[in-house]
């Protein structure tokens, strides 16, 4: 328990190994990860958590901005033995690891950010202006989103489930119930739209110029047709200065689902970078 909250996450491998905490996005679970646990936990101390509120993870956090959402999830990580942490996320979960390595990063040996924009940070504003991004604005309305959804929760996510899911492996029915089911109460509903209601929040802290020391991965799909690139020289612009891209072919919105064994290989690759100094020291 962390402030108040109960934090749910799937555990594996040896906790004298190095740790690599794992973050989903919207409208996901920690189920996100459940291919790849296996094949992680074999070098790493693996820790997939569900988000605040979402899942089996209950009682709603103080805020919904992502660096107090990146303590939060670090401490829970620490107070369950994790050491050396490689955070990885996705969607809203990368938006979290940003933040681990931006306000947090003496915390961290390094962060993977996956299939998603960084608010506040290019290409921020020409994305949000998107109209096929209408969704941010939407989940942005105080209450309003709760009120239309619930009750309608499968319907509605299938909606996204298809749009940013791959085209030629869409997602199975029991990954899509078991998604839905992770918002069904009223509080998880919420929180998930929270998230886009700090959107604000985070793009005034995160458009402040920061030294980022932390190694950092951004990586992404190619099936919307967008190259990681032009994320990365924003990545740059806000003050990484230790980042590089990586694109998985063929992939979309679900890359541990979609294409397991290339994802697990790319962030074993990346977090053996991470601690490479100090397990030669070992």
């Amino acid at each position: 328990m962390v402030d108040g909250l109960d934090f749910a996450a799937s555990v594996a491998g040896d906790a004298d190994d190095p740790a690599m905490l794992l973050l989903h996005g919207w409208p996901q679970s920690r189920a996100l990860y459940e291919p790849v646990v296996d094949q992680l936990s074999e070098r790493f101390h693996v820790l997939a958590f569900d988000l605040p509120a979402i899942g089996d993870s209950k009682g709603a956090p103080p805020s919904a901005e992502k660096e107090r959402l990146a303590d939060l999830l670090l401490t829970a990580a620490e107070r369950a033995g994790a050491r050396s942490i490689v955070i990885v996320g996705i969607d809203v979960g990368g938006m979290i690891s940003f933040a681990a390595a931006r306000d947090h990063g003496h915390r961290i040996k390094g962060a993977m950010i996956g299939n998603t924009v960084i608010p506040g940070v290019e290409p921020w504003e020409r994305i949000i202006s998107d109209p096929r991004i209408w969704h941010f604005a939407f989940h942005a309305v105080p209450d309003l989103p709760e009120l239309l959804v619930a009750g309608h929760e499968r319907a509605y996510f299938d909606f996204f489930f298809n749009f940013l899911g791959s085209k030629t492996r869409p997602l199975p029915d029991d990954i899509r119930d078991r998604f839905t089911q992770a918002y069904a109460r009223p509080e998880g509903l919420k929180a998930g739209f929270d998230w886009y209601r700090a959107f604000a929040a985070d793009a005034k802290r995160n458009g402040e110029h920061k030294a980022i020391d932390t190694p950092i991965l951004y990586f992404r799909g190619n099936a919307d047709g967008r190259s990681p690139e032009e994320y990365v020289a924003g990545l740059r612009k806000a003050g990484a200065r230790d980042v590089r891209p990586v694109t998985l072919e063929g992939t979309a919105e679900f890359t541990p689902i979609e294409a397991p064994e290339r994802f697990a290989d790319m962030v074993e690759e990346f977090a053996n970078r991470c601690v490479a100094g100090e397990r030669a020291l070992a």
